[in-house]
């Protein structure tokens, strides 16, 4: 899950780039955080990146904890940077080897990160272990049936590229009722990213999302230009928000524990 997620320069501008309104933040921290069993919920997210998420669920949810788990030393020493709070903490590990002990959380979130995992039927294992019976999993993602982001109008290569390297909806709901869990829900949400096509444009001038790196820099010059050539001709009075579409497939952990064996062969520790 980490790869190109190790270089620094990735990692710092990774959140400026993907950072959302905070009325965009906040609508989805209470959409996940409804999905909470119960109130002030413990919470591990998984591939944490630099914390966005993190941080905005202990402030908006009163998460009794989170716990940030994220292969990628620079992505955490931006989340420890960007995003501390007292009842956040960061450590390395990896989504098929969680740093803790089981049956802790009440929630656990995947954003942004499923297609990432290269052993999905073991993560979700994974967070069966660490879940309380009957907590559950927040999936957000982009499922492959229903690829429809606004950076694939500028950059079209980007949507053949992620055909094939994002699951569709029915490979997840396998890999996670393999594991265990239930289908809870299975929705999608939007939110505004940027205020307008220009803030949309400055946004993408510093490649800040890992899929950028799958271009020639001839390609990702072309696209820039064409969403900047869209960006002019915006109505100054009447600028358009940039909006942004996920999935977001919800799971119920089971009543009993998984008899899958962890990956050390016995219970970790926090």
């Amino acid at each position: 899950m980490n790869g190109v997620y190790d270089d620094e320069r990735l990692a710092g501008v990774y959140e400026s780039g993907n950072e959302m309104p905070d009325d965009a933040l906040s609508a989805w921290t209470r959409l996940i955080g409804s999905f909470a069993s119960r109130t002030a919920p413990a919470i591990v997210e998984v591939g944490s990146g630099t914390g966005m998420f993190c941080s905005a669920m202990a402030r908006w949810l009163d998460a009794s904890t989170v716990l940030g788990v994220e292969p990628s030393t620079p992505m955490l020493t931006q989340a420890r940077r960007r995003n501390p709070h007292p009842a956040v903490h960061y450590v390395t590990g990896t989504a098929e080897a969680l740093p803790t002990r089981d049956g802790l959380f009440d929630l656990a979130l995947l954003s942004r990160v499923v297609h990432h995992l290269p052993d999905r039927p073991r993560a979700a294992r994974e967070l069966a272990r660490v879940l309380r019976p009957g907590g559950v999993a927040v999936v957000r993602t982009t499922f492959r049936d229903a690829l429809d982001a606004l950076v694939y109008d500028y950059w079209p290569r980007l949507r053949d590229l992620d055909e094939r390297r994002f699951p569709s909806r029915d490979q997840v709901v396998r890999d996670f009722t393999g594991a265990g869990f239930t289908v809870h829900t299975v929705t999608s949400f939007a939110q505004p990213v940027t205020p307008s096509l220009g803030a949309y444009h400055a946004r993408m001038t510093a490649r800040p999302q890992s899929k950028f790196t799958r271009l020639t820099p001839a390609e990702f010059a072309h696209g820039l230009r064409c969403l900047a050539a869209d960006a002019r001709n915006e109505p100054p009075n009447r600028p358009a928000p940039a909006t942004e579409r996920y999935d977001v497939a919800v799971f119920t952990a089971p009543r009993a524990a998984p008899d899958a064996p962890t990956a050390s062969g016995a219970p970790r520790r926090t």
